[in-house]
């Protein structure tokens, strides 16, 4: 550790300004964090957060403005000054190496530090005591690509605190956690809090700002607010900081009619958490599916839409028996999905937010002798983006560069633009900011409108609640519950969850 890293007082960012190609990203941004405190920055998706992060992490140069460390200017050029400071930072892209293992990605930024390689055997060690010391217990000598995406966020966290740092910036860091997954995090954030780590948290739920925070800043459009103590603020206040409206109704009002079964899955099981799993689902309907993480819920539907095989049991698809061998089946038969992973399955980050839209449904921008009418693909894609408010300066842009919360809308208008009868969407607002959940839960309750059939996994009850008629309940890969809209609780959900119902 250097010695001006345990002499952290504080950090500010002074009117911080950054621009990418004449678009202002940051314009006279201040921001101090304090040791000991949670500090949480908040706003809507492409309001700068990541953007201020990364400058202080020192992935990013600042066009102007200051860093001051204890009141004094620093000077950060790269991330190895920004570490050396005892700054760290959890990033929303994980910066893994699939290819090693879990010990050698927490301590990857300490190989041959001392002149000399690490053992292998100490390595897996003091990994493994890191990520039991945050509550989890994953085997260290796992390659990182055998890993779900939880698994990934923890040695993340464990690969962070591996440098002891003094300034620990997380973003989104609950977006792939489950539940109990989260409260393991929390406490762990209670414990470096009382340890005199200043911690940065970026988040989009209020109810995570309200139970660990001490402060908040809120970001719109580039430009800071006051920060605020959470003891004295509200969400209410929260919301209209960062939407510059007031939000009345988080979610639609659901007054559509439910019509006949179009989806019937009868004892499905399949390899991966799927044990004789039967439901149905009618036209217009909005099914939720419950569930701690690795409840099977992901597995569930990966199996009905042939993602993973099944090992038995039936799909029918109105009144009619599936014969399901891939995806591309299950698309020819009216069904999309929409994946829990955006940047792995949901869309191709290196093509344009065009290509990913009509990727779904090319033969409806093609002539006869298979070749691409750029008019129509122009103008799906335009409707496509004017619809769900992608915010981007045209449909030619990568998809990559948008925002994560941007990023899912495309991942939603691919299957749109195929007009299912059956869309199947899991974790619709994960990294999505409040004011594109709204637009996302609005999206949902049209497809109903319109008849089509929604199944919604979501690791947050209350989204599940608000959207929802339906909600199966999972555990340990078997149905626990079927709740009516009436009998929706919190409280019913979790105990169903964790087999406590009783």
């Amino acid at each position: 550790m250097m010695g001006n890293q345990s002499a952290i007082k504080s950090v500010e960012l002074k009117n911080i300004s950054k621009s990418f190609g004449g678009i202002t990203a940051l314009k006279d941004v201040t921001l101090k964090a304090l040791p000991g405190e949670i500090h949480a920055l908040m706003g809507e998706n492409g309001a700068g957060k990541s953007t201020l992060m990364k400058i202080l992490s020192g992935a990013y140069q600042m066009d102007n403005g200051k860093i001051l460390i204890n009141g004094e200017e620093a000077l950060i050029r790269n991330t190895h000054d920004s570490k050396q400071l005892g700054i760290g930072i959890i990033y929303q892209e994980f910066s893994l190496v699939p290819e090693l293992s879990v010990a050698e990605n927490v301590f990857l930024n300490q190989l041959n530090r001392n002149g000399s390689w690490l053992k292998l055997s100490k390595m897996k060690r003091e990994a493994l005591a890191l990520i039991e010391g945050i509550g989890f217990s994953i085997d260290p000598g796992l390659k990182v690509f055998n890993l779900s995406i939880a698994q990934q966020q923890i040695v993340e966290i464990a690969k962070a605190l591996s440098d002891n740092v003094k300034v620990l910036i997380l973003d989104e860091p609950s977006a792939v956690l489950g539940l109990a997954e989260v409260q393991k995090l929390f406490e762990t954030l209670q414990k470096l809090k009382k340890e005199g780590v200043a911690i940065i948290y970026i988040s989009h739920h209020l109810s995570e700002i309200f139970q660990i925070a001490d402060r908040v800043t809120v970001l719109k459009d580039g430009t800071s607010s006051e920060s605020l103590l959470v003891s004295q603020t509200d969400k209410a206040t929260i919301i209209n900081m960062m939407l510059g409206r007031s939000l009345n109704a988080m979610f639609p009002v659901r007054n559509h009619s439910i019509g006949a079964e179009i989806l019937q899955v009868k004892s499905v099981c399949s390899a991966e958490k799927v044990n004789n799993v039967s439901f149905v689902v009618r036209k217009g309907e909005v099914l939720g599916i419950a569930g701690l993480v690795g409840s099977g819920r992901t597995e569930t539907v990966r199996a009905i839409f042939a993602a993973d095989k099944k090992k038995s049991g039936s799909v029918y698809v109105a009144d009619r028996k599936t014969t399901f061998k891939s995806p591309r089946d299950a698309v020819k038969q009216g069904l999309g999905m929409v994946p829990e992973d955006r940047k792995q399955h949901g869309v191709i980050l290196s093509l344009s937010i065009k290509d990913n839209i009509n990727l779904t449904n090319l033969s409806a921008v093609s002539n006869a002798f298979g070749f691409i009418h750029q008019g129509k693909e122009n103008s799906v894609a335009d409707e496509m983006i004017q619809k769900l408010k992608i915010k981007a300066p045209g449909s030619n842009v990568q998809t990559g560069k948008l925002s994560g919360g941007n990023q899912q809308k495309v991942a939603l208008a691919k299957w749109l633009n195929r007009d299912c009868t059956i869309m199947i969407i899991d974790e619709p607002t994960r990294g999505v900011d409040v004011g594109a959940k709204v637009e996302i839960y609005n999206i949902i309750n049209e497809l109903s409108a319109d008849g089509v059939a929604s199944i919604i996994i979501s690791s947050e009850t209350a989204e599940l609640m608000g959207i929802c008629d339906r909600i199966l309940v999972m555990r340990e890969g078997q149905i626990q519950g079927l709740l009516d809209k009436e009998d929706f609780s919190e409280e019913v959900i979790l105990r169903l969850s964790i087999g406590a119902s009783h």
